[in-house]
């Protein structure tokens, strides 16, 4: 299994990071979320949006799914025909909100879009088995856990949350966790976590993790992530590192 980071930043752009965006390769490609910018990070990948036939979501907030226009259109412009999209509850009246603000896109692609209830799961998509969970936001969202088969590594991405223990258990045995660590200790923020919030979570849960990256930063971070690793190392000695856009992780060998 490969991750590649299409985008770490948030909402507040900072020109250095493209917005939230994950692509997993397996069997074949899938991108999770499609914030602003993705489709850029994307069709740097040898992968491309003509690549990718499906997207999973975790929830949606603009920073997670405003190039999803983009992506239907140059698809539609590369000659594909398809896209299937999963995500929670809600996600066929987003779609189909943005093909009403967009007339012209209608019927240009055949889509198929799936909802998730973490109940339901796991789930097999575009070859993964995805397990999902909710996770605490401010709207909807669904953390995943992505797996390929017996002996392989699970890859777990958390998608926006605050940092707790149930959370980290659901990474348990995985090799790569990818976290939210939208801001330094002293944003009064909730919603997401903190270093010292998020370091308390992986010190206190019962989980066995490989490696933890940290993702969804806000300008705030800019400058700040020695002090940031400091805060977390405080109380969790494991693994960690910032993710950065360009990144890619084999997680077979992980």
């Amino acid at each position: 299994m490969q991750v590649r980071f299409l985008g770490t930043g948030s909402a507040m752009p900072t020109g250095e990071r493209f917005q939230t965006g994950l692509l997993v390769e397996g069997e074949k490609p899938l991108l999770v979320d499609c914030g602003s910018g993705v489709l850029h990070g994307l069709a740097r990948t040898d992968v491309g949006y003509e690549g990718v036939d499906t997207l999973l979501l975790t929830h949606h907030h603009l920073d997670h799914v405003s190039d999803i226009p983009v992506l239907m259109k140059a698809r539609w412009l590369a000659g594909e025909e398809s896209l299937t999209i999963y995500g929670p509850a809600g996600t066929e009246e987003l779609i189909e909100g943005l093909l009403d603000t967009h007339e012209y896109m209608q019927d240009r692609l055949d889509l198929e879009i799936h909802e998730l209830d973490p109940a339901d799961g796991p789930f097999d998509i575009a070859g993964f088995e995805v397990d999902a969970m909710e996770t605490r936001h401010s709207m909807h969202c669904l953390a995943y856990r992505f797996e390929r088969g017996p002996g392989s590594p699970p890859f777990v991405f958390s998608g926006d949350s605050e940092a707790f223990e149930e959370l980290i258990e659901f990474a348990d045995g995985a090799a790569v966790l990818v976290h939210d660590c939208s801001f330094p200790d002293e944003v009064d923020v909730s919603n997401h976590p903190t270093p010292t919030s998020l370091g308390t979570a992986l010190a206190d849960a019962d989980a066995e993790i490989g490696r933890v990256y940290l993702t969804h930063l806000y300008p705030h971070t800019e400058g700040r992530q020695e002090e940031m690793l400091d805060a977390i190392a405080d109380a969790y000695d494991g693994d960690v590192r910032f993710a950065r856009d360009g990144l890619s992780l084999d997680i077979s060998g992980a």
